[in-house]
């Protein structure tokens, strides 16, 4: 596992050369969407943590179990306490990886969950895609430099013999808080390049980034973005078939990573 972080309250798994060739034990798999984890859950045969390694009060819910000679953990936000839905979006997500590090001290963070795709840039509904960069397409801050701070990019783990093996397709991801898309949303994800949109990855990004903790971005597509069907009735409809096609998907990346260190991925 990775060093626990320093008393200043930053990671001091700095990557170094034998972070990379030591095979990979703890892993954690931050997903938003109760719908998306239990497959998973249930792949793994993981067990729900009855005596919760976060604060008290908070609804994030911990799966964690032996997989493959892998330590694997599960996290899901929760339901919000008041409206009784998923916690999606930014806030919730950045919130549980930060407490996932710091209690577990992970050598990889897999966020895995849907996301829409983009036909213009060749994204079908049930695609599986790695995302090799990741950036937010709502932070608007017109400003020098801010500009680029609000655009917040930042590279995925490299896995080029994971994306050969297992056949998946590569493209950037674009994150807001919003499933549906302004006019000015479109521009950014555009000009961000963008294959695929989510509500999650660009706040993982951020929050590995900042700790030093490698992470796989894995996304499967609910609902294309630039098609004649509404955002929200397309995801809905779908949700079901594209979470089986994305438990798959993950499983296929936790089997490929196990007895695998970083540098062979």
């Amino acid at each position: 596992m990775a060093p626990p972080p320093t008393v200043d309250g930053t990671s001091n798994h700095q990557e170094s050369s034998n972070d990379q060739h030591r095979p990979i034990s703890t892993i954690v798999i931050i997903i938003a969407m109760q719908t998306e984890a239990l497959p998973l859950v249930n792949a793994f045969e993981l067990t729900e943590d009855v005596n919760s390694l976060f604060p008290k009060g908070t609804p994030w819910v911990r799966y964690q179990g032996a997989y493959k000679g892998l330590n694997v953990n599960i996290i899901w936000p929760g339901k919000d306490a008041v409206l009784g839905v998923d916690s999606v979006g930014t806030v919730s997500a950045s919130l549980v990886t930060y407490a996932a590090i710091q209690a577990l001290h992970p050598d990889l963070i897999i966020n895995a969950g849907t996301a829409g795709g983009f036909k213009a840039k060749g994204a079908c509904i049930g695609d599986v895609y790695v995302a090799s960069e990741v950036a937010f397409h709502d932070r608007r801050i017109p400003i020098p430099v801010f500009d680029l701070y609000g655009v917040g990019l930042r590279q995925g783990c490299s896995t080029p013999n994971l994306v050969k093996e297992l056949d998946f397709k590569v493209g950037k991801l674009s994150t807001g808080d919003s499933l549906d898309i302004t006019p000015q949303d479109e521009a950014s994800i555009l000009a961000n390049d963008a294959v695929i949109k989510d509500m999650e990855g660009a706040a993982v990004g951020y929050v590995t980034d900042l700790l030093k903790t490698p992470a796989i971005f894995v996304k499967a597509v609910t609902d294309i973005v630039d098609g004649d069907k509404p955002t929200s009735e397309e995801f809905l409809q779908n949700l079901s078939a594209v979470t089986v096609a994305l438990g798959k998907a993950v499983t296929q990346v936790v089997d490929y990573i196990a007895g695998k260190s970083l540098s062979e991925l």
